[in-house]
C-alpha cells in the first residue's frame, strides 16, 4: 500500500528533519518497504499557532515522504512519530492499495507558486 507522510518539525533545525527522516525510511527499510521519495517543502507559516510542550510555534519545517509498505510497518512508523518530540505535526495519509491507482504516482511533491496560482 502507498502511504504519504507530511511533517512539520521546529524551524531552524534541518538537523533534526534529517534525522526523523533518516530513522523513519529505516523503519520502512527495516520491514521491507520502499521509500518512493522525500520532498523538503522548507520553513513555512503555520495555518496557526500550535503549542507544544510548552512553547508556542508560528513556523515549521515541512517534509513529505512517500513511501509502499505493509500496515504493520505503518503504525511503526505512526507509534515512533507520534513519540517524537522534536515534530509538531505529521498526517499519514493511504493513498491507495490498488497497482492501477498507485502506479503513476511519483516519489518527488513538487509545490511552487505557479501550481498554486493555476488552482
Amino acid at each position: 500500500m502507498l502511504y504519504e507522510i507530511v511533517g512539520v518539525v521546529r524551524p531552524g533545525r534541518i538537523n533534526e528533519v534529517k534525522d526523523i527522516v533518516r530513522s523513519t525510511g529505516n523503519i520502512i527499510l527495516r520491514d521491507n518497504g520502499v521509500v518512493r521519495g522525500i520532498t523538503n517543502w522548507g520553513t513555512m507559516l503555520l495555518p496557526r499557532r500550535i503549542k507544544k510542550y510548552q512553547a508556542y510555534h508560528d513556523t515549521g519545517h515541512y517534509f513529505i515522504m512517500r513511501f509502499d509498505s505493509s500496515i504493520k510497518t505503518q503504525h511503526s512508523v505512526s507509534q515512533t512519530l507520534g513519540l517524537d518530540p522534536r515534530l509538531l505535526r505529521y498526517s499519514l495519509t493511504k493513498m491507495g492499495t490498488k497497482l492501477e491507482d498507485i502506479a503513476d504516482v511519483r516519489g518527488k511533491v513538487d509545490w511552487s507558486l505557479k501550481d498554486r496560482m493555476e488552482s
